[in-house]
Protein backbone atom coordinates (compact mmCIF):
# COMPACT_ATOMS: atom_id res chain seq x y z
CA UNK A 1 0.00 0.00 0.00
CA UNK A 2 1.37 3.39 -0.98
CA UNK A 3 2.43 5.63 1.88
CA UNK A 4 2.39 9.42 2.00
CA UNK A 5 5.96 10.53 2.67
CA UNK A 6 7.00 14.11 3.46
CA UNK A 7 10.54 15.08 2.43
CA UNK A 8 12.16 18.06 4.13
CA UNK A 9 15.76 19.26 4.37
CA UNK A 10 17.54 22.30 5.67
CA UNK A 11 19.70 24.12 3.11
CA UNK A 12 22.99 22.42 4.03
CA UNK A 13 21.27 19.02 3.91
CA UNK A 14 19.52 19.37 0.53
CA UNK A 15 22.35 17.62 -1.38
CA UNK A 16 22.15 14.75 1.13
CA UNK A 17 18.40 14.24 0.79
CA UNK A 18 18.62 14.49 -3.01
CA UNK A 19 21.34 11.83 -3.05
CA UNK A 20 19.29 9.65 -0.67
CA UNK A 21 16.16 10.00 -2.81
CA UNK A 22 18.10 9.17 -5.96
CA UNK A 23 19.59 6.08 -4.29
CA UNK A 24 16.12 4.97 -3.14
CA UNK A 25 14.25 6.10 -6.23
CA UNK A 26 12.79 2.67 -7.01
CA UNK A 27 11.13 2.30 -3.61
CA UNK A 28 10.07 5.96 -3.36
CA UNK A 29 8.44 5.84 -6.80
CA UNK A 30 5.69 3.62 -5.36
CA UNK A 31 4.62 6.22 -2.81
CA UNK A 32 3.05 9.69 -2.73
CA UNK A 33 5.82 12.21 -2.05
CA UNK A 34 5.45 15.75 -0.84
CA UNK A 35 7.82 18.25 0.70
CA UNK A 36 8.62 21.79 1.55
CA UNK A 37 9.15 24.12 -1.42
CA UNK A 38 12.78 24.15 -2.45
CA UNK A 39 13.48 20.63 -1.23
CA UNK A 40 10.56 19.19 -3.22
CA UNK A 41 11.53 21.06 -6.38
CA UNK A 42 15.21 20.08 -6.17
CA UNK A 43 14.38 16.41 -5.57
CA UNK A 44 12.03 16.44 -8.55
CA UNK A 45 14.59 18.12 -10.82
CA UNK A 46 17.40 15.77 -9.82
CA UNK A 47 15.48 12.48 -9.74
CA UNK A 48 12.29 13.00 -11.78
CA UNK A 49 10.32 11.68 -8.79
CA UNK A 50 6.97 13.46 -8.53
CA UNK A 51 7.06 15.49 -5.31
CA UNK A 52 4.16 17.78 -4.41
CA UNK A 53 5.66 21.05 -3.22
CA UNK A 54 4.25 23.04 -0.33
CA UNK A 55 5.65 26.38 0.79
CA UNK A 56 9.30 26.77 1.74
CA UNK A 57 9.90 25.83 5.39
CA UNK A 58 10.56 29.37 6.65
CA UNK A 59 7.47 30.62 4.79
CA UNK A 60 5.08 28.13 6.40
CA UNK A 61 5.89 24.82 4.69
CA UNK A 62 6.75 23.08 7.97
CA UNK A 63 3.38 24.18 9.32
CA UNK A 64 1.61 22.95 6.18
CA UNK A 65 3.21 19.52 6.59
CA UNK A 66 2.23 19.58 10.29
CA UNK A 67 -1.38 20.31 9.33
CA UNK A 68 -1.29 17.34 6.92
CA UNK A 69 -0.01 15.15 9.78
CA UNK A 70 -2.84 16.34 12.04
CA UNK A 71 -5.32 15.66 9.24
CA UNK A 72 -4.09 12.08 8.83
CA UNK A 73 -2.59 12.82 5.40
CA UNK A 74 1.09 12.02 6.12
CA UNK A 75 2.40 8.57 7.09
CA UNK A 76 6.18 9.18 7.27
CA UNK A 77 8.44 12.23 7.55
CA UNK A 78 12.01 12.24 6.27
CA UNK A 79 13.53 15.46 7.61
CA UNK A 80 17.26 15.88 7.14
CA UNK A 81 17.86 18.68 9.60
CA UNK A 82 21.10 20.55 10.09
CA UNK A 83 21.98 20.24 13.79
CA UNK A 84 24.92 22.64 13.53
CA UNK A 85 23.15 25.68 12.07
CA UNK A 86 20.65 27.89 13.89
CA UNK A 87 17.37 28.20 11.98
CA UNK A 88 15.24 31.34 12.15
CA UNK A 89 12.11 29.19 11.86
CA UNK A 90 13.19 26.81 14.65
CA UNK A 91 9.82 27.13 16.46
CA UNK A 92 8.08 25.81 13.32
CA UNK A 93 10.50 22.88 13.11
CA UNK A 94 9.92 22.03 16.77
CA UNK A 95 6.15 22.23 16.25
CA UNK A 96 6.42 19.81 13.32
CA UNK A 97 8.49 17.37 15.37
CA UNK A 98 6.02 17.64 18.25
CA UNK A 99 2.96 17.03 16.04
CA UNK A 100 4.69 14.00 14.48
CA UNK A 101 5.18 12.60 18.00
CA UNK A 102 1.59 13.35 19.01
CA UNK A 103 0.24 11.47 15.96
CA UNK A 104 2.83 8.66 16.19
CA UNK A 105 4.34 9.39 12.77
CA UNK A 106 7.76 7.86 12.04
CA UNK A 107 10.26 10.66 11.48
CA UNK A 108 13.84 10.30 10.30
CA UNK A 109 16.31 13.10 10.94
CA UNK A 110 19.29 11.46 9.23
CA UNK A 111 20.20 8.95 6.52
CA UNK A 112 20.64 6.02 8.90
CA UNK A 113 17.14 6.35 10.30
CA UNK A 114 15.65 7.08 6.88
CA UNK A 115 17.30 3.91 5.55
CA UNK A 116 15.78 1.87 8.41
CA UNK A 117 12.30 3.25 7.79
CA UNK A 118 12.53 2.66 4.04
CA UNK A 119 13.89 -0.86 4.51
CA UNK A 120 11.04 -1.68 6.89
CA UNK A 121 8.55 -0.20 4.44
CA UNK A 122 9.99 -2.25 1.59
CA UNK A 123 9.83 -5.43 3.73
CA UNK A 124 6.18 -4.82 4.60
CA UNK A 125 5.27 -4.46 0.93
CA UNK A 126 6.87 -7.75 -0.10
Amino acid sequence: MAKRIALIAHDNMKPTIIEWCDKNKEILSHHFLCGTGTTAKKINQATNLPVKAYLSGPLGGDQQIGAKVAGGEIDIIIFFSDPLTAMPHDPDVKALLRIAQVYDIPIANNKATADCILKALDQIEQ
